[in-house]
This record gives C-alpha cells, structure tokens and sequence, in this order.
C-alpha cells in the first residue's frame, strides 16, 4: 500500500507586468470546467495595499495535456458588498468553486476581508463567468462555542449534498474557524507551538439543512459542527486548514490541506513559517469520518518559486481538476499559490490502495 504523489508541472500564472490589479500577486486560484469541458481559474488578484479581487483565467495546455499556461479573461468579483470592505481596504480572496449538483449551478466560496475581520462568503454561476453574490454564511453555536462572529477561511463545499451524522442528505462545508491564539503567528508569538486545543485548532464539517419551498431549493445556517482534522505531526502543528473542495477518487472524498511550521531561522519576533499541503480521505458514507491521512506532507516549497516571494516558503492548494478529459480518473492536477506571488500545478496521482488510517484519535473526526 502507497499514498498519494506528487509531481510538479511548472509555474502557470505571475503578475502581468503593468497590469495594476496584479502587482502585489497572483494567487490560490480555485479551479472549475465549464459546460463545455473548459477549464477555468479564478485566481486572487492583488493590488497596492493587499487589495484583492478574484480573476478569471482560461487555462491553456500542450500537446500532452499537461496545464502550460493561462488567458485572462476579466474579473469575477472585486469589492462592493458592504461585507467585503474593511476599514484600510478590503478585499474578495482566496475562492473554492464546485459545480453543486444538486442546485444545477456554481457555487463559490470565498474569503471576503470585512471591517471584523474574513469572513466566509458566498456567490453562485450559471457559466463561470457571472457571479451573483448570496451573502455571508452562518453558523449555530456548537457545546457553547460559536462560530458567528469568528474569522473563519479556507471554505469549501462539497459538490453535492452528502449524509449528515443522522444520516440526512445536507449540504457539506469545510472550513476552518480563526478562534483567537490559534493563528500560526500568535503560536509562535505565544510560544504554544507544542499545545493544541482540540476544540478550536482543526478543520471543521458543518452542515446545513435543504428545504424546497415553491420548487426552489432554501437552505439555512451551518450547524450540526463535527471537528473533522487537527495539527498530529511536526509539518502542520502550527495549523491546519482546507485546501481545495472535496472531490471524489476511487477511495473516497479527496480533500488536499495545508499544514503549517516553523523554519529554522524563526524567531518569536520574526516568525518564518513553511506551509505545505497534505491529504485525507474522507469515508463516502460518512464524510466526517477520515479513512486515510497522508503519512507526512506530499508537497513542501522547494525552488526559487516557492521559496521566495511575497511570503517565502509557501506552497498553498486550493484547485483541483480530476483528469477525466484524458480518460485518467486518478489523475488530479492541483493548482496551489507559490510564495503567495504566482500560481503553479502539480500533478496528483491516487494508488490503487491506501494504507488505512491510524486508530490515534487524532486522526478521527469527533464521535458526536
């Protein structure tokens, strides 16, 4: 029994020179086809001051199929909700985009920068191209913990309504909530590197309750909270948080993450932190339920291009495409943000078998 792999395709996306959206970055696209089989990016577009918009971007490919390049094609959100402004700026970041079958439309997820912090957001498609805004989710408290009013990031959904723990098809949303002290700087800063507070430290499930009232389809607020993932290992004890949206393979739901450490050289007052990407497996039937977990990280910055940028030592997932236009369905490619200044693809190939993960409750979601 193997694990995951991973091989790098190259750098795809850098800022266009003279192009003022970009010249801060590009970066952490989310990645989805459209009707007709194209694939398109949605990369975060940085402007002076960290201000951000999402893109939208044809990707291009070679002769052998293999991601080589990309067409801009326009803006597909930039700030103008009250929610997406904050008091220095603002800003829409870092999308998940699905097809959610069950809508019949596109979901995106996102992350907008509001005067209390990021926020999850919402906005939904008909082609990929126009995007009309549905708000800000919401959460219900969970044994006296809430998650309104709490920065939460790294957002996704799964692609169609999955079981809830009492078996009931709802609506899945991976996230992970930004309690205070867990961010991978005040750790650092704290010197809690080797406590992690299982309450507040992991990736979450939340799910939501769909009802059809007139034949449209309604849905509420995230409850029903399951802690899906925590920090185990040296790579992501500073933080672990979503990647890319869940996705099937033949093992089950595919979610790749990110874990965060310390460099050598970190120091309390300069922290230099490396974020990397690992992988789970999430069982079909229970998707609170981890059946596998990578062993170590499958993909850590390396390079020029990872190494040194607008944030060195960064390698950050949030796209992904399985490669069923090759007839390859165990094929992913992975588009991560390099160094938070440019986008690159690897790609990701699943095994026949998977080592079946360890009984350390560390690694299973919340028996509740």
């Amino acid at each position: 029994m193997t694990d995951f792999t991973f091989k790098r395709l190259g750098m795809i996306m850098e800022p266009q020179a003279g192009n003022p959206h970009e010249v801060e970055g590009v970066l952490n696209p989310a990645a989805a086809r459209a009707p007709d089989g194209t694939l398109y990016l949605f990369p975060r577009l940085v402007a002076k001051d960290n201000y951000s918009r999402i893109g939208i971007a044809r990707v291009l490919f070679d002769g052998d199929g293999n991601p080589s390049g990309v067409e801009r094609r326009g803006i597909a959100l930039e700030p103008e909700a009250d929610y997406e402004f904050s008091e220095t700026g603002g800003g829409c970041e870092d999308p998940r985009v699905i097809w959610f079958e069950p809508f019949r439309h596109y979901v995106m997820t996102y992350t907008a920068l509001s005067r209390h912090g990021p926020r999850i957001a919402i906005a939904t498609s008909e082609d990929l191209l126009t995007w009309r805004r549905v708000g800000l989710a919401s959460f219900k408290p969970w044994h006296g913990i809430s998650f309104d009013g709490v920065d939460d990031k790294d957002a996704s959904m799964f692609p169609t309504l999955v079981p809830n723990p009492s078996g009931q098809p709802a609506i899945g949303l991976v996230h992970r909530p930004l309690f205070p002290g867990t961010r991978p700087e005040e750790k650092v800063r704290t010197a809690r590197t080797g406590f992690v507070d299982p309450d507040r430290e992991c990736i979450w499930i939340s799910y939501c309750h769909v009802c059809v009232e007139n034949g449209k389809h309604e849905a509420g607020s995230f409850g029903t909270h399951h802690k899906l993932a925590q920090p185990t290992m040296d790579w992501d004890r500073l933080k672990i948080g979503g990647g890319p949206p869940p996705i099937m393979c033949r093992h089950g739901w595919l979610l790749v993450f990110h874990g965060v450490h310390e460099m050598p050289q970190s120091t309390q007052a300069r922290p230099a932190l490396c974020y990397s990407a690992g992988a789970i497996v999430l069982s079909t039937e229970h998707p609170n339920r981890i059946i596998h977990h990578s062993s170590g990280p499958l993909l850590v910055p390396e390079g020029a291009l990872e190494l040194h940028g607008t944030v060195n030592g960064v390698v950050f997932p949030t796209g992904i495409d399985r490669r069923d236009d090759l007839g390859t369905p165990d094929r992913f490619d992975v588009y991560y943000g390099m160094a938070d200044d440019r986008i690159g693809v690897a790609r990701l190939d699943v095994p026949a078998e998977l080592t079946p993960v360890s009984r350390d409750p560390k690694h299973a979601a919340d028996p509740l």
